[in-house]
């Protein structure tokens, strides 16, 4: 059934609360003629159709464009013309979020689905904006996006009051990991004192995995668009960054470990650059990847606070790790 259009206050509503039941439902097995006969028997309703191929459980095959519908010969079997390759949003997403596939997109409409895959809606540019009454007559659809981006761009719009407020305890995180990490750096003082060499590298080891951290920020940010973790894929994602922090990590290392023992000659630092720089930066890839995933997992906001977070706990793993490792290379 049709929803309410939301107004700016509804941003933060799941976008279950208005997407629309109604949508034409199409099966594989069926061919295009029958496809044509059930849609003219049954029209959906709306004014943006997309055809939703489901299996008999309810769950999204593809999506057959009109085009293909009306152009492909009434034999043709639907399977072998519904694209695959869908873009859906998940249940759990919020309006908000379907914001962004529609500006990131350029779609009219989106499926809704549940962990399954099954769809359970869609949710359409209706949502946002009325200006569509003569859509099949636009030739350019940018001015109907902007629409939607407006709606975008209000919830973002904050005084620089409330973003201080927003902002400065998560970076809280930041001082207190400094203090830490200066904290551990005098647990070594020994180590550091008996070989200096260590402290000159200090910096490096530490850019590098905080480098690795706000990637694996970054990368996992990208992948929570518009879905709720579960625990099964935060595991699926730290197994595959902590594989490639292994792999950037070691050649980030090895490296450094060569200029080092050219440079200095010294080969307990060098293989202390060796170990400290890949155990740092694999650590610091499962920390940025999952830092993100576990804050929205409790229903917190990501954005800002996970790259703090996960820059402040990096430095305090990957100096425990190379001076550890200094520690027991000069004992």
């Amino acid at each position: 059934m049709p929803a309410p259009s939301p107004t700016a206050s509804h941003l933060g509503d799941p976008v279950t609360r208005h997407m629309r039941d109604d949508f034409a439902r199409l099966a594989a097995d069926h061919t295009v003629g029958e496809a044509i006969a059930a849609a003219r028997a049954a029209p959906p309703n709306g004014r943006i159709v997309y055809f939703y191929v489901l299996d008999g459980d309810g769950r999204l095959q593809g999506v057959v464009p009109t085009r293909r519908l009306l152009l492909s010969a009434d034999s043709t079997p639907i399977r072998d013309i519904m694209v695959t390759r869908t873009i859906t949003i998940h249940a759990s997403a919020t309006v908000l979020d379907a914001c962004e596939f529609f500006l990131l997109h350029k779609f009219l409409a989106f499926p809704v689905v549940d962990d399954e895959r099954r769809m359970l809606g869609i949710v359409d540019v209706d949502l946002y904006t009325d200006e569509l009454a003569d859509v099949d007559r636009r030739e350019e659809l940018d001015d109907l996006f902007q629409l939607i981006g407006v709606h975008f761009e209000d919830s973002q719009a904050r005084s620089p009051v409330a973003a201080f407020k927003s902002r400065f305890p998560w970076l809280l995180a930041n001082i207190a990991g400094g203090i830490a990490a200066a904290f551990v750096s005098g647990l070594y003082q020994a180590e550091l004192e008996k070989a200096v060499a260590l402290a000159l590298f200090v910096p490096v080891v530490l850019a590098l995995a905080e480098s690795v951290a706000i990637q694996s920020v970054s990368i996992a940010l990208q992948r929570l668009h518009g879905r709720r973790p579960t625990l099964a894929t935060i595991v699926g994602t730290l197994r595959h960054e902590s594989l490639t922090g292994v792999m950037l990590g070691g050649a980030s290392a090895a490296a450094v470990a060569i200029v080092a023992l050219a440079w200095l000659g010294h080969v307990a630092v060098a293989v202390a650059l060796l170990g400290g720089i890949t155990g740092g930066v694999a650590c610091a890839a499962v920390i940025g990847a999952a830092m993100p995933n576990l804050l929205r997992l409790f229903a917190r906001e990501p954005q800002v606070a996970a790259g703090p977070v996960a820059l402040a706990a990096t430095d305090m793993v990957t100096l425990t790790i190379y001076l550890a490792l200094a520690r027991m290379l000069l004992s």
